[in-house]
């Protein structure tokens, strides 16, 4: 038999066994704190730590051979550190108190003497302290010294030569200060001062040489060279941090400002001839950063290769430039941005070539960006085209665009964007070579081609239309032309799609071998991939054997790109064709055949269903034009507009559960969601387009994977066309039109229930109840008479105890929400009544209350809303 302790006898063993955990915890905890103490490094003279016994009886708050608090050192290196800088700081003060202040009271021979002496002094005692392992002391000395060495330099300027030019006289100082101070850094090794500041006054003495000349702006640019080139090679081959950062910062500076000139040089000059020289600036500074570049590790490699390529670009650019008209600079550039790519030819460090392709990229992308105002001005400038709809054809390609844009200035963007989309399409069509070309210093891979050919069909695009509108091409030519182009964009989307679809499916079963640069060679066995060990090895061969490489899955990024690309322009042409009506009823009809035939000839889903939703737009556009044709006013035009919509529903029945029939139904349903908004006006067309479109929604309703949302949508849209015609018709009972509906509604919602007794009570009761409830509400809430508001609320409420009696939904919340608006409708006036005869102050205080109350019960009242949610829930 078990025992079982009382419950007093075994509380006593838990406390027990708790304080035994707690004291075993505790010395843990001790242990664990002796351990990280004795893993710390000691100084010299500390004792060392003794091994403490084995067992558990050491003290919990001393670990043996703990060092006494008064044992520590009591000055540690920061406290060091701050005394030498507080010293310093003040020698530093009195120096320079003396030299501005006590310096006239005192001979020559004092004044020498005097400034020798301390100088002498202190460049002298970092040595000896030093020898005596005195750094810091040292490094504080040091910096007074270098701090004396200006005052010096001030002195002597201000006594022996105060005639002299003051920037001369800087610049010689900066140099001999300079090499004093890297001769003294050099000598005393360990100081960490006397380079940086070596480092410092080299930036000075070209420069200021320059400015005391009055040298030009070229020389000066010489200058900063010649300064950027000694940083680099100091930051190259310089010994520390310090003086590495120092001479960086000052090639930065130094190296933009020598740029920056020479480039303003270069775009300023009158001709080739005076862009000669800035040019040889420019190479001269291409030539030093490559160099630097061939030497410099890692990601400073590859800046050294972009700024020596931008700066190339920027010398040859600027002597061709100055040989052409303005409106050919930037494609002079660009000529010489592409140049670059012949990089991939010279035997060059890979991280230096990669900087030099990514200046050409930059310079491609400016270009690019120069081009895109012409583009953006003939895609977007037909809109203004809707403010005069076939007003007549404009005269030529520019009259529909506006003259918002100077399109002689624009002359050879087209140029500079067909240029870009030849060097893609060569790169896209010719990829294996390509590959094998840039091998040395990048590995692209297929993205990079899909990329390289998508922008090659968007630049060549752009590039056809701006050079139809810088051409000044007449009307009817550019609205066939881009016409034309829709038609290739689509057909390219079309191929492309079916394409990527069939490469998708290839691959499981098929063995290829693939062609990899460098390097071929055939990969078989499960999961194997074709081709070389680069990244695009297996270009052109798919991996053999049970789950080998498949290839790229779904439609290319260039047919995305060309389906995108046909939407756009069809839209800019669908507003080009506004300007004649002849043009718009072509252009109209031809997207939908385009967009239709597409639509059935691509595989993918999501394109077919774009392209068909664009079918159904463009067909709606139509049809407008047709009622404009006619001369229908737009409430008039309204139940034309229902046409399309009419097609969609009978298309969405024909396709039945196919991924593309639900796009194409809610476009359609957008077209009558645009119908209704033109009847809006006229409440007798309101009602017969609500009606079509109930008519509508009802067929769609027919189907089953239909029936949930357009069953619900056909019954609003009926009631609602009730209601409207009745307001037309200025009926003032409308209880005589709704009640023959609602009585055989709800004679068919019970039998309905009867039938099949889960079927909602919205379903059953739903339709027929809203169709009395509601107009009746409608007329009541601004009837004054009060025979009309009781019969409804009578009736409400017993619908409302009749809902909640049979536990039935429907008729419990439409009559609890009928009666309660009426009866607010009925005691509004005497709630106004009583708000203004209230004190001002009661409303609020009352709300506060109210809101109290509401917080002090919150989670009761959230409990009674879950609960009454519940209930809800639980009727049908």
């Amino acid at each position: 038999m078990e025992h079982v302790p009382p419950p007093a006898e075994e509380l006593a063993l838990l406390d027990r066994e708790l304080a035994q955990l707690d004291a075993r915890r505790a010395q843990l905890l001790t242990r664990r704190a002796w351990l990280v103490a004795a893993l710390r490094p000691t100084a010299p003279d500390a004792p060392r730590w003794s091994t403490p016994p084995l067992g558990h009886g050491w003290a919990p708050a001393k670990p043996w051979g703990a060092v006494p608090k008064a044992a520590k050192p009591s000055t540690p290196r920061s406290a060091q550190n701050v005394l030498l800088t507080l010293g310093g700081l003040l020698l530093t003060v009195a120096a320079v108190a003396f030299t501005l202040v006590s310096w006239g009271s005192m001979g020559i021979g004092g004044r020498a003497a005097v400034l020798a002496l301390v100088t002498a002094a202190a460049l002298a005692a970092p040595a000896l302290l030093l020898r005596r392992k005195l750094a810091a002391t040292a490094e504080a000395l040091a910096a007074l010294a270098l701090v004396l060495t200006l005052l010096d330099a001030y002195a002597i300027h201000a006594v022996a030569t105060p005639d002299a030019d003051g920037l001369t006289f800087t610049a010689i100082a900066a140099a001999v200060l300079a090499a004093l101070w890297t001769a003294y850094g050099l000598a005393l090794g360990t100081l960490h001062l006397p380079l940086p500041a070596g480092a410092f006054f080299v930036q000075w003495p070209l420069l200021l040489g320059a400015g005391s000349a009055g040298a030009p702006a070229l020389v000066v640019g010489w200058a900063l060279l010649a300064t950027a080139v000694l940083d680099g090679a100091i930051v190259l081959w310089g010994k520390g941090l310090g003086v590495r950062v120092t001479a960086g910062i000052g090639l930065a500076v130094t190296g933009s400002a020598a740029l920056l000139t020479g480039l303003g040089e270069s775009l300023t000059a009158d001709g080739p001839l005076g862009a000669v020289l800035p040019g040889l600036l420019l190479l001269t500074a291409a030539a030093a950063a490559l160099a630097g570049a061939w030497r410099a590790p890692g990601g400073y490699a590859r800046l050294g290769g972009a700024v020596a390529g931008l700066a190339g670009v920027a010398a040859a650019g600027g002597v061709l430039r100055a040989a052409v008209p303005g409106a050919w600079h930037v494609p002079v550039y660009l000529l010489c941005g592409l140049a670059l790519l012949s990089v991939v030819r010279v035997r060059v460090p890979r991280a230096a070539g990669r900087g030099v392709l990514l200046a050409s990229g930059a310079v491609v992308a400016g270009a690019l960006v120069w081009a895109l105002p012409g583009d953006a001005a003939v895609l977007l400038g037909p809109v203004q085209l809707v403010a005069g709809v076939w007003a007549g054809a404009p005269d030529g390609f520019r009259g529909a665009l506006g003259e918002a844009m100077a399109w002689p200035e624009q002359a050879a963007a087209p140029l500079a964007l067909a240029v870009v989309a030849g060097g893609l399409g060569a790169a896209y069509r010719w990829w294996p070579t390509l590959v094998r070309l840039a091998a040395p210093l990048a590995a692209p891979g297929v993205k990079a081609r899909d990329a390289a050919g998508a922008g090659a069909l968007a630049l060549g695009w752009g590039a056809v239309l701006l050079a139809a509108a810088t051409l000044g091409v007449p009307y009817p030519v550019a609205v066939a032309l881009e016409t034309v182009l829709v038609a290739g964009l689509l057909t390219v989307a079309v191929l492309g799609a079916g394409r990527g679809a069939g490469m998708a499916g290839a691959g499981s079963g098929a063995a290829g071998a693939g062609t990899g640069v460098p390097g071929s060679g055939s990969g078989a066995g499960p999961g194997g991939a074709a081709g070389g060990s680069e990244p695009y090895a297996g270009t052109a061969g798919a991996g053999a054997g049970p789950g080998g490489a498949t290839g790229r899955r779904g439609p290319s990024a260039v047919a995305v790109t060309a389906l995108v690309l046909a939407v756009g322009g069809a839209v800019s042409l669908g507003l080009l064709s506004l300007a004649a009506e002849g043009a718009t009823y072509a252009v109209l009809g031809a997207l939908v055949v385009l967009f239709a035939g597409a639509a059935l000839r691509t595989r993918p889903v999501v394109e077919r269903a774009v392209l068909a939703v664009a079918a159904v737009v463009w067909g709606t556009a139509l049809t407008g034009c047709v009622a404009g044709s006619l001369g229908l006013a737009p409430h008039e035009a309204a139940p034309l507009l229902l046409v399309v919509p009419s097609v969609t529903v009978l298309l969405g029945a024909r396709l039945r559960n196919h991924p593309v029939a639900l796009p194409v139904e809610l476009a359609g349903g957008l077209g009558a969601l645009a119908a209704i908004g033109l009847a809006v006006p006229r409440a007798p067309f309101l009602a017969l387009v609500l009606a079509l479109c109930g008519v509508l929604a009802a067929g769609a309703a027919v189907r089953p994977e239909r029936r949930p949302v357009a069953g619900y949508l056909a019954a609003v849209l009926f009631v609602t066309a009730t209601w409207v015609r009745l307001a037309a018709s200025e009926v003032s009972a409308p209880e005589a039109y709704t009640l023959p509906v609602t009585v055989p509604a709800l004679v068919i919602g019970v039998l309905r229930r009867r039938k099949d007794p889960e079927a909602s009570s919205w379903t059953a009761y739903g339709p027929g109840l809203a169709a009395t409830l509601l107009p009746s509400l409608a007329v009541a809430w601004g009837d004054p008479d009060w025979q009309r508001p009781l019969l409804l609320g009578v009736a409400a409420l017993v619908i409302t105890l009749l809902g909640a009696k049979y536990r039935v939904q429907a008729p419990l919340l439409l009559g609890g929400a009928v009666l309660a608006l009426v009866t607010l409708h009925e005691l509004a006036p005497y709630v106004v009544q009583v708000a203004g005869a209230l004190p001002r102050w009661l409303p609020p205080a009352l709300a506060g209350m109210l809101l109290l109350a509401v917080g002090a019960t919150y989670e009761q009242r959230l409990r009674d809303a879950r609960r009454l949610k519940d209930v809800l829930g639980r009727m049908r």
